[in-house]
């Protein structure tokens, strides 16, 4: 479904990515983990077609996308569904609202379709009866199931998420990753999931990736990543820093 070839982006003299070549399979649930200011960010605006490689390539769905103009680039995003860390809801809209605007802006559904796919939506992260609030009136955990919702509502083959555990405490977080693995299975979408959570990275991946010096260091399932002794995985994984190169 997506694969990357020798990819390498600079933004000016700052190297990001040097080479990374990964491969994502129909219908896999794949956990990139890495550090802050890894590219972790940049890597997944390739995938999407928001940022250019330098050299390489990004291929989608079969169709190589790195050179493609933004018309071209439109018709292949429609294929993806995007959480945002922050959820990136628009404040002065309802929950139905924001669920119902990716619908809204292709401009071919009746009011009736879009209130019948929104409801759908809404009730796959069990959020039903929530189409009237406003996101002040939601919990932060609520806040990241309607940008979930919302991800879904068209029916991408293709859905990311951004950190989406970010800033829950363990009980909700289990709800994310919970319903994370449910669109996946229900719906047949292949996911796309970077986190700094290792205990979300272990239940929703069925394959995870170390993004470490600007390449894909390591991949496996998550049995063979938490299992490994490599220094440079083990360090990421139990989150033991090295102060002499934190400092520098």
């Amino acid at each position: 479904m997506i694969e990357t070839r020798a990819l390498v982006k600079s933004f000016g003299p700052q190297l990001i990515l040097d080479g990374v070549d990964l491969r994502i399979e129909s219908g896999e649930s794949v956990v990139i983990i890495g550090r802050s200011g890894g590219g972790k960010s940049v890597l997944l605006k390739h995938l999407i077609g928001l940022l250019q490689p330098d050299s390489g390539s990004v291929t989608v769905d079969g169709e190589e996308i790195s050179r493609m103009n933004e018309r071209q680039l439109l018709r292949v995003r429609e294929k993806f569904g995007m959480v945002f860390q922050g959820a990136a809801l628009f404040d002065s809209m309802t929950v139905a609202e924001n669920v119902a605007f990716p619908l809204e802006r292709k401009g071919k559904y009746t009011a009736a379709e879009i209130d019948q796919r929104v409801s759908a939506a809404l009730d796959m992260v069990d959020l039903p009866g929530t189409q009237k609030k406003k996101p002040a009136e939601l919990s932060g955990g609520m806040r990241k199931r309607v940008g979930l919702a919302r991800a879904i509502v068209y029916e991408p083959q293709i859905v990311i998420y951004d950190e989406p555990t970010t800033g829950l405490d363990p009980i909700m977080s289990d709800c994310i990753d919970q319903l994370i693995i449910r669109v996946r299975d229900q719906l047949k979408v292949t996911s796309v999931v970077v986190t700094h959570d290792m205990r979300s990275a272990r239940r929703v991946g069925n394959h995870v990736m170390l993004l470490h010096e600007r390449k894909i260091y390591v991949h496996g399932t998550p049995e063979e990543i938490f299992s490994s002794q490599d220094p440079i995985v083990r360090q990421f994984i139990d989150g033991v820093a090295d102060l002499k190169e934190t400092l520098i």
